[in-house]
């Protein structure tokens, strides 16, 4: 098992993140290469996967695009974004994803920033 299978309880396969958000697994698929929703390979099967924890009600959580993009330009690729989203953090408190929940972007966009360098 990896790393973020560790790290994030429950995952949606692409089909069901399609029916939560009403729109085609194909756009699905076009939201995860455009850097909107980071997804990996889980499982026995080795299914692509969201994390649940990416939605809020039938929405993404609105501000997870833009930190996705800043870890990716920190150097982070798919799984390790989502490894750090889903690790606890003391001086938060709590992890990166439940301060996006609750509307804390700036603060963690500046983090995330600042693993580039």
């Amino acid at each position: 098992m990896s790393n973020v299978e560790n790290v994030v309880s429950e995952w949606l396969p692409l089909p069901d993140v399609a029916a939560r958000l009403d729109i085609s697994v194909t756009r699905v698929h076009a939201l995860v290469k455009d850097g909107s929703l980071l997804a990996a390979r889980v499982g026995e099967r080795n299914i692509r996967a969201v994390p649940a924890e990416f939605f809020s009600g039938g929405h993404i959580v609105e501000s997870l695009r833009g930190t996705i993009t800043v870890l990716h330009d920190a150097g982070f690729d798919d799984e390790e974004a989502i490894v750090w989203l889903f690790t606890p953090d003391d001086s938060l408190p709590g992890r990166p994803i439940d301060a996006l929940h609750e509307g804390r972007k700036t603060e963690i966009r500046r983090r995330a920033a600042a693993l580039g360098w």
